[in-house]
């Protein structure tokens, strides 16, 4: 088992392959379908260092954040793949959800030197593995908002890196 800390440095993303089991520890940034495109057009805007965003090394998990704890949503939702790409060119350096990403997603995490890993759908581990949540941006959207949690240990397997997805290794 790999051990990943926020941010996390180029180095990190050299030593990782498909398939490697991870435990995540740092800040990481929750968002889905209702905040990821709201974060790239603050990007657009360059307003994400006045909205607190630093992107640099970052983790996002396709998450909402609510009182019954969080777990991953598909990552293939239209809106949430459809980020995958710009805010991996924006630092993003690990995407964190479920399900197979197209393709075209996965070159543009090799072109950006990025990863998506998976995480299994534990809420009570989670729970039991979050050290504290922030609320960072859209208050307006509850649960959906984007949120800073500090992980202590978030298990996750990598399913995509350097070109590859463990999804087509199974088919």
């Amino acid at each position: 088992m790999k051990i990943i800390k926020t941010p996390i440095r180029e180095e990190a993303v050299n030593d990782l392959s498909v398939g490697d089991m991870v435990l995540i520890r740092g800040e990481i940034y929750c968002g889905r379908d209702a905040v990821l495109p709201r974060v790239l057009k603050l990007a657009e805007e360059d307003r994400l260092a006045e909205a607190g965003i630093d992107l640099r090394g970052a983790v996002i998990f396709h998450t909402a954040v609510s009182p019954a704890g969080v777990g991953p949503t598909s990552s293939n939702k239209l809106e949430i793949e459809s980020s995958i790409e710009p805010l991996s060119r924006l630092g993003v350096k690990l995407h964190l959800g479920k399900g197979a990403l197209h393709r075209e997603t996965v070159e543009a995490l090799d072109r950006y030197h990025s990863v998506y890993a998976v995480i299994p759908p534990v809420t009570a581990l989670l729970g039991d593995k979050t050290k504290q949540t922030r609320l960072v941006a859209f208050p307006e959207l509850g649960m959906e908002a984007l949120y800073q949690l500090e992980a202590d240990g978030f298990p996750a397997i990598i399913a995509a890196i350097h070109g590859r997805s463990i999804y087509d290794e199974h088919k």
